[in-house]
């Protein structure tokens, strides 16, 4: 459907003009969107990456550490070396590895940066909420139409006014269409995405309380031991 821009200031052509343009604009921010997903699904993997490779040096001193197999989700990884962790930390014997814990801790405190959430969670909250903007878009569009339809300056009783009218509001639809379609196909991209992106999210979650506990008490029993000496 061509655009033509109206040269005058009816309101009736303006409005017809933003309707051609609202089927369009919801397939074309609905690709946009479906890569958008993609982004923050490679955003996620890196993410996984950097925290699993922190972990794995932090946990290359350690005597007895999980030995996983190839092709190991990182977020299973990931609860493996937390779980390594947590292990030195509940076995007050284990003096050797909580020095190694202590002393390799530095690693985690440098790299920090990489467990903090609030960027990526941002942007996949905006990627959800905005799912719900298309089947409003769609509806959007057809009242566009119709309004459009409405506005011509023709008698309201004319053959020709109604065949406009039936002809936009039948353009319309398909911006409605549109919208619903772009809704559910997006909705079901994210639920795909979704338990990735939740799983990234506990791991964070683990990594955080597993620094804070070895913080607490290995920094309790390294101070223990120099009162002692």
């Amino acid at each position: 459907m061509p655009f033509h821009i109206p040269q005058s200031g009816n309101v009736g052509e303006w409005l017809q003009f933003f309707s051609s343009l609202s089927t369009p604009a919801i397939v074309i921010a609905a690709v946009l969107h479906a890569f958008y997903f993609l982004f923050l699904r490679n955003w996620c993997a890196r993410d996984l990456q950097v925290i699993a490779g922190t972990l794995d040096d932090y946990t290359r001193g350690l005597k007895h550490r999980s030995v996983l197999e190839r092709g190991v989700p990182l977020t299973t990884q990931i609860d493996a070396f937390v779980q390594d962790v947590n292990d030195v930390l509940s076995d007050a014997s284990r003096s050797e590895d909580r020095s190694v814990c202590l002393l390799r801790m530095q690693i985690l405190d440098e790299k920090r940066r990489y467990l903090e959430s609030l960027s990526f969670e941002t942007a996949t909250h905006v990627a959800r909420t905005m799912i719900e903007a298309y089947p409003l878009s769609g509806v959007l569009g057809t009242v566009l139409a119709i309004g459009s339809a409405l506005q011509t300056d023709a008698a309201g009783q004319s053959a020709s006014t109604v065949n406009v009218v039936m002809e936009r509001f039948g353009d319309s639809i398909w911006s409605t269409f549109a919208g619903l379609l772009a809704a559910i196909v997006l909705m079901l991209i994210n639920s795909i995405l979704e338990i990735r992106f939740n799983r990234l999210t506990d791991s964070r979650t683990h990594v955080r309380d597993m620094v804070a506990r070895a913080k607490r008490e290995l920094g309790l029993a390294s101070q223990r031991s120099e009162g002692t000496n």
